[in-house]
């Protein structure tokens, strides 16, 4: 069965990052609301298929020029949540 959690993002263009994940924690969608279209597309279609522990791993920290943060940082976050809450 899919879940869908929404993160509010913080210091980055985009404004939210919409998560689709199954049981098995496996993400089926990604989708930003704003940033850089390339950019956003390319982090979606790389995390899709793949398990929202490894996504994680990989991107956080990631940083956009002097940035504490980035788009495919604020999706590592948002992944955090759900399984601070699962």
């Amino acid at each position: 069965m899919s879940k869908t959690y929404k993160h509010i993002c913080h210091g980055t263009c985009s404004k939210s990052v919409t998560i689709t994940y199954n049981d098995d924690h496996i993400i089926e969608d990604v989708k930003f609301e704003y940033g850089c279209p390339g950019n956003t597309l390319g982090v979606s279609l790389l995390a899709k298929g793949r398990k929202l522990e490894k996504v994680r791993d990989i991107l956080k920290g990631t940083r956009c020029g002097g940035k504490p943060t980035s788009c495919p940082d604020q999706l590592a976050l948002g992944i955090e949540e759900i399984l601070s809450n699962n």
